[in-house]
């Protein structure tokens, strides 16, 4: 059966539909969700709340993106909205005092080869939360600074000055971690 039967069938409350469509998508939803959740239990109960919100509101989808990334988007809503709610709130900056200058090296993102990926992934976890979202937005998940001052209701500027400021402390803790130091 094609994706856009599927996303039908769904329309009309087909229950064998939604069963089919969530087997699909739960397994890489929940692995969104984790990277912005530490706890598992915390991220099972978002996609759940996720595909629920996805199934009332699927009328409202379009099919002007994939199905999985139009979910992908409420699997990151939904996270960051339990973070706030957990009182992990996101810090405004003050745009009055934030300026950056794009270089060609601001799309650099390279480690030494000693660094594995569960060193970047343990130095991306110990980062501020302000510098966290957005970094793992935009490295770990693709988007792009527009996308990211919607989801994190920030400015591009202030994207962009929080990527700019966590790639710089991801760099340290890197740094750390390859001369012997722990984070």
């Amino acid at each position: 059966m094609f994706q856009a039967d599927i996303i039908e069938q769904c329309k009309q409350n087909n229950r064998k539909a939604q069963l089919q469509l969530y087997n699909q998508y739960c397994d890489g939803m929940y692995i969104v969700a984790k990277r912005f959740l530490k706890d598992a239990s915390d991220a099972e109960d978002v996609v759940q709340e996720a595909f629920i919100k996805a199934f009332s509101k699927l009328h409202q989808y379009q099919a002007e993106v994939t199905f999985g990334a139009w979910l992908k988007r409420i699997v990151v809503n939904k996270s960051i909205d339990l973070l706030k709610s957990k009182k992990q709130q996101l810090v405004e900056l003050d745009e009055v005092h934030l300026k950056v200058v794009e270089t060609p090296q601001d799309d650099k993102w390279l480690v030494e080869d000693a660094i594995t990926l569960n060193d970047v992934k343990q130095a991306i976890s110990n980062l501020p939360d302000k510098y966290q979202y957005v970094v793992m937005l935009y490295l770990i998940e693709g988007y792009d600074h527009q996308e990211i001052s919607e989801i994190l209701s920030i400015s591009e500027v202030a994207s962009r000055t929080q990527l700019s400021r966590g790639k710089a402390k991801l760099q340290d803790l890197l740094t750390l971690k390859q001369n012997g130091t722990r984070y």
